[in-house]
């Protein structure tokens, strides 16, 4: 892009399709056991109280007379009207006691945690998360099965992994996916050139190139230093022109390096969420990448996005000391969707990422 300042501001986005051709570079619950056998919580009744065997006088002791005595008249003796008796009324409720039999009788007929009264079995079904909001699958099958109902439209998703961990190539293949069904795609990219992906897709047969020349998809190469130098203007104008494209999916690779440019932690945080809500604007379902944190695989370079985001996608390596290293995808959230917790491990290859929901991690 050789035009001055002003020219960027005003044409970044048309620019880069009319060069294209005349220049090389242009986030439920899980499938729980819903039989409920099994506590989670665990008893810290082994703990001792700062107050046992002080010889100091402890307030708390048998004959220091305290209203808590078995003889000091307590309101909680066995005689006393508990709002909780099975013949009481609460507070004058006429309903009864607030637990009628037992805390096992208010969960069953509570029924499973998602939603609708009664029992059901391990897996989740379809029918029982049937909602208006229209949803999109990602488009990597054993992902999609982990994801009740699928991904709703016009979401905010990001996928976070350390280098190698095939973040682009989910990028990618989320809008592979949308090409397939006649959506109209964008992939703008802070980090390789058009060719470098473009080249990419091509290795899998994806065929991007016939996409772009339908005008189905378009391939967009920025700088990083450029686009946040022009954010303002690039903020102002991106749901108009992604309106103009009619594009149903859009993905930014990588936010990380959109980050990168501001030094001041409540300055990146005020930009990028500028930046996430004209995305949002637009009405467009927009997949980010980002860098995941050194310290933590959980988390983003700058723990940022994972809250701007509506469905959070964890890519990691897993290793051990007796197994060889795997990849794993571990969903962190999908709001306004329910989907499995578990961490299931996948593949990068020719065909692009696949990921193996019948198979376990540990």
């Amino acid at each position: 892009m050789s035009e001055g300042p002003e020219d960027r501001d005003d044409d970044w986005f048309e620019s880069a399709f009319d060069d294209e051709d005349e220049s090389d570079a242009t986030d439920a619950t899980d499938a729980t056991d819903e039989s409920g056998d099994e506590p989670d919580a665990d008893s810290d009744a082994g703990s001792e109280s700062p107050f046992a065997g002080d010889d100091g006088g402890s307030p708390f002791e048998d004959d220091s007379g305290s209203p808590f005595d078995d003889d000091g008249g307590s309101p909680f003796e066995d005689d006393g009207s508990s709002p909780f008796d099975d013949d009481g009324e609460p507070d004058g409720n006429d309903g009864g006691s607030l637990f009628g039999d037992d805390f096992a009788t208010a969960f069953e007929s509570a029924g499973s945690p998602g939603g609708g009264g009664g029992g059901s079995g391990t897996e989740f079904e379809d029918e029982d998360f049937d909602s208006d909001i229209p949803r999109i699958d990602i488009g990597i099958e054993g992902l999609d099965r982990m994801i009740q109902g699928g991904i709703p439209r016009r979401h905010l998703i990001v996928s976070i992994g350390s280098a190698g961990t095939g973040k682009t190539t989910f990028g990618l293949q989320f809008l592979h996916h949308g090409l397939e069904n006649g959506e109209n795609c964008v992939f703008i990219t802070l980090e390789q050139s058009h060719d470098d992906i473009m080249d990419t897709a091509d290795d899998r047969d994806w065929g991007f190139d016939e996409y772009e020349a339908n005008d189905q998809l378009a391939v967009v190469d920025l700088d990083p230093v450029e686009m946040a130098n022009s954010l303002d203007n690039i903020r102002g104008e991106l749901p108009g022109l992604i309106e103009d494209f009619d594009a149903d999916r859009l993905v930014l690779d990588s936010v990380s390096l959109l980050e990168m440019m501001y030094d001041n932690p409540a300055k990146r945080r005020t930009e990028v969420f500028d930046f996430t809500r004209s995305l949002k604007a637009a009405g467009v379902t927009t997949m980010l990448t980002s860098e995941a944190s050194e310290d933590n695989p959980y988390a983003s370079r700058h723990g940022i996005i994972e809250y701007l985001t509506d469905a959070v996608f964890v890519l990691q390596y897993v290793r051990s000391e007796t197994r060889e290293t795997r990849l794993a995808v571990e969903i962190q959230k999908i709001r306004n969707a329910n989907h499995s917790r578990e961490t299931k491990p996948y593949e990068i290859t020719m065909d692009g990422i696949s990921v193996y929901q019948q198979a376990n991690i540990f």
